[in-house]
């Protein structure tokens, strides 16, 4: 009993705490941690489209929302600030993207099939498809390279071969954000090198990213024009 008696004691002794004023502000003899109030964790999804639904469904709140375009990538919905300063994320949308190693050498087959299922087609698309398609074997030109500009010998004919030069920028459309929207062109640098092997480098600077981002926005706006309470929804980008 004894053993349990002070066991009580310590107990009650340390759960009471003082608290005294010290240059006008209030202070405790020992750490103190706040409760806050619950958050809610995101739901993930992978699509523009069931963020959508998600709002206009009004499944969890029909208050103010708050929705956050991060990247071309990621798209958060929020609500408002609770009384400790946080937020409730309802739902998160992450896009599936396919993977390109952009500054890394292909060889002509993997570049031909990457070009086709991670690029939307367009006029540069296709030159290259066409180029890359009928390069021979170890004959890549770098005499008279000017950083720009290279050649490179392609089958003309069934027995017959030609130079074709490369013009550098060329422009393409790979698949880099949600497939609801359009995907932003931007500017790469082709390169080529005996094997043969090609290589795309980007050469805008990222610009592509704030274009994906206005054109998720734009998409948003769209969708939910209609839903319920669509002025409590604010996006920002």
């Amino acid at each position: 009993m004894s053993l349990l008696k002070d066991a009580f004691n310590w107990i009650k002794e340390h759960g009471e705490f003082q608290t005294t004023e010290v240059h006008g502000r209030t202070v405790s003899d020992r750490d103190l941690h706040a409760i806050t109030a619950p958050t809610a964790n995101p739901l993930k999804v992978h699509t523009l489209t069931a963020l959508v639904e998600y709002v206009k469904s009004e499944f969890d709140t029909s208050e103010g929302l708050l929705i956050h375009i991060k990247d071309p990538e990621t798209v958060t919905i929020m609500n408002k600030l609770n009384s400790d300063m946080n937020r409730s994320h309802f739902i998160q949308a992450h896009a599936y993207v396919p993977t390109f190693r952009f500054d890394s050498y292909y060889d002509t087959e993997d570049i031909n099939i990457k070009l086709q299922s991670v690029f939307v087609p367009n006029r540069d698309q296709e030159i290259i498809l066409k180029i890359v398609g009928t390069m021979k074997e170890d004959n890549v030109r770098t005499i008279g390279d000017d950083g720009i500009s290279q050649a490179v010998t392609v089958k003309t004919g069934v027995a017959t071969v030609g130079d074709a030069k490369v013009i550098n920028p060329v422009t393409l459309a790979p698949y880099r954000t949600f497939t609801e929207v359009a995907q932003p062109e931007s500017k790469f640098v082709l390169r080529m090198q005996s094997g043969p092997k090609v290589a795309l480098f980007e050469a805008d600077g990222g610009a592509w990213k704030n274009e994906a981002i206005k054109n998720i926005e734009q998409y948003l706006t769209e969708e939910l024009s209609d839903a319920i309470d669509a002025e409590k929804i604010t996006i920002i980008a």
